[in-house]
């Protein structure tokens, strides 16, 4: 049970760093602690405190910033140096995690012109809490008992985690519930430095698990030589900043440690998630065709077999997660291998299509042919048997995602008077990315040579059916308004809300160019578009909120998926105009896209939405997007 008083903790304070299957979060001191906070391996907390002090005082932070998978810390020690106003010592933190741990220079710089001498302590513990209780916001547990002196260790149910530090601490103490307590007395010469090096690692006790990805010769791009292709300076430091995100995002799969594919985000995501994968291989294909392969074939490994309602599992159908052990919490009972969402598998089909036409090797395309066709006939399955011929969702255990697209808080699906709409849900874009994936097949096994021409005119046909379907149940008309609804309900009533899941229907095509255009239109009203990108719910619905998750937010990507359909129509004037939005966040974002920020911005600065992870995966490769969209001569021959 999560305690009364135990909310999910907001993140958009902490410094954040990652790489493959670890994380830190750390205040902007660079200490551990407050809850939230930690160093999290395979989704377990091995570090729960990591807290320091000069002569019994906390420093003073000053500045902070995280890429990648480093953070960098600036304080002051006030109580220490030369008399005045101004700091005289300097307390500097370099933080860079490892795909098991952390290293860290602590160092001491100080500008007083006399000697100085100071006792550093650094209070450390693990409480190898999961990742669900630190998602809940419970406090860290009692410390692991720790045993050594010179090299602290402690163990948890995975792992081992043990600390090393150079210079030796002069003084180790440890106290049973409470971790240890490391004491340097350090001498630092006028103007000079002293500095201590520390070293976490946590190895997994057993098993198999995600490794990082994206080592130095391990992400397929180079992050910096293709930010030198840009001549704008701010979309360059954007693209570089979030390629960088991207790469410490990496995992391979243990299956086929060969192929890599995307986790989702830090903190909570750092797993294979069908759509978010997805979409993150299709928004790189100008930049590589390995990070698609790698993130089919890993999906492809545990394409659904049988039908299983606990794990939403259905034969052909492709996975939303897979975590380490079950997820039991904020009101979800999740299984470890869980498939429920709507829309992973004829975006699996879409990417494998897009990959091909990007250079793909054809022998890796065929190898995957039986799971198109099984992918395929999971869509043609899932619209026969639904009530009005649309690609349906709805959580039959009770415990599950109650909404199975991207909008998948329970409270996302709204009608034009603010009111839920019931399930089983009908989403646009999972129509259209099923037009598109039927389409895309057919188009491929042309070019493969693949099939009789009777195969693909079934697909062709029965892309063309779903999409009059489609376009003649989801246009809403209210006065002089017109858009496409959301989704059709329980009743296949229009869920009439003006929302930004219209923009996911560009390019795929579902609609002709005029239709598309009326849609590209919508989107830049102002009631859907703001100054940090298109918002998920209209301003005008009575259940807008701009802290809404789903209901008034502006997501990175969800704008960057709109944005790459008004380039896939040739609506090159409205792509660009979105692009300068994103562009205009990253500044307001210290150059990081963040997963979503509040849908009202406080004069110039945007408003963080308190629990956004940093970085997201699709946030990250959203960069490419907007290059593509302002710079595209930078992309050119990159893959």
């Amino acid at each position: 049970m999560t305690e009364p008083d135990s909310q999910q903790p907001w993140l958009h304070e902490w410094q954040i760093a990652v790489d493959g299957p670890a994380t830190t979060l750390a205040d902007r001191g660079g200490d551990i602690g407050a809850p939230g906070t930690g160093l999290l391996v395979d989704d377990r907390r091995v570090l729960s405190r990591w807290r320091l002090t000069l002569d019994g005082h906390p420093v003073q932070p000053v500045a902070a910033s995280s890429e990648g998978a480093v953070s960098q810390f600036w304080a002051a020690a006030r109580h220490l140096g030369a008399a005045g106003p101004d700091p005289t010592v300097e307390v500097l933190r370099r933080r860079e995690v490892t795909p098991t741990g952390i290293v860290e220079r602590l160092q001491l710089r100080s500008r007083a012109d006399r000697p100085l001498r100071t006792e550093v302590a650094l209070a450390v513990a693990g409480d190898g809490a999961d990742i669900a209780a630190v998602k809940a916001g419970r406090a860290a547990g009692p410390a692991l008992p720790v045993t050594g002196e010179r090299e602290l260790s402690w163990r948890d149910e995975r792992h081992r985690t043990v600390v090393h530090a150079t210079p030796s601490p002069h003084q180790t103490s440890t106290l049973t519930g409470e971790g240890a307590r490391l004491v340097w007395q350090l001498s630092v010469p006028p103007r000079g430095s002293a500095e201590i090096m520390l070293r976490v690692a946590a190895t997994r006790s057993s098993g198999t698990d995600f490794d990082a990805g994206g080592g130095a010769a391990g992400a397929g791009w180079d992050a910096g030589s293709l930010a030198d292709r840009v001549q704008d300076p701010t979309l360059a430091r954007t693209l570089a900043t979030n390629l960088a995100d991207l790469r410490h995002l990496l995992l391979t799969d243990p299956l086929a440690p060969a192929d890599r594919f995307a986790a989702a985000g830090s903190p909570w995501y750092l797993t294979l998630f069908g759509r978010d994968s997805l979409w993150v291989a299709r928004m790189m294909l100008p930049l590589t065709t390995e990070l698609a392969g790698g993130t089919l074939r890993a999906l492809a490994r545990r394409q659904g077999q049988a039908d299983d309602p606990r794990r939403a599992e259905q034969p052909g159908k492709i996975l939303h997660e897979v975590r380490r052990s079950g997820y039991d919490g904020t009101g979800l009972r999740l299984p470890a291998l869980y498939y429920g969402t709507v829309d992973a598998t004829p975006l699996w089909v879409v990417l494998l299509g897009e990959a091909h036409a990007a250079g793909l090797p054809a022998d890796q395309v065929r190898a995957l042919l039986p799971n198109l066709r099984a992918a395929l006939g999971w869509m043609e399955r899932a619209v026969r048997e639904s009530p009005d011929g649309f690609l349906r969702y709805v959580d039959e255990t009770g415990s599950g995602l109650a909404n199975q697209g991207w909008k998948d808080s329970g409270d996302s699906m709204r009608r034009a008077d603010g009111s839920l709409a019931p399930a089983p849900i009908a989403l646009l874009e999972a129509q259209a990315y099923a037009v598109q994936a039927a389409l895309v097949a057919a188009d491929l096994l042309a070019a493969l040579g693949e099939g009789e021409p009777d195969e693909r005119a079934r697909w062709r046909s029965w892309a063309a059916d779903l999409a009059g379907r489609t376009r003649e149940a989801f246009w809403v008309e209210r006065g002089e308004d017109r858009y496409l609804a959301m989704a059709l309900d329980a009743q296949s009533r229009p869920v009439d809300g003006v929302g930004s899941n219209m923009g996911h229907v560009l390019g795929t095509g579902l609609l002709p160019p005029a239709e598309a255009r009326e849609v590209a239109d919508r989107l830049l009203q102002p009631d859907l578009l703001g100054p940090f990108g298109i918002g998920t719910l209209s301003r005008e619905n009575p259940a807008y909120n701009p802290m809404g998750y789903h209901s008034g937010s502006v997501w990175t990507h969800d704008t960057a998926i709109a944005l790459l359909g008004m380039l896939r129509e040739g609506l090159d004037e409205h792509a660009r105009t979105v692009a300068a939005r994103l562009l205009r966040l990253a500044t307001a974002t210290e150059f990081r896209f963040p997963e979503l920020v509040g849908g009202e911005p406080v004069g110039a600065a945007a408003v963080p939405y308190p629990a956004s992870c940093r970085p997201q995966a699709w946030s990250a490769a959203s960069a490419a997007v907007v290059t593509l969209a302002l710079a595209p001569e930078a992309l050119r021959g990159a893959a």
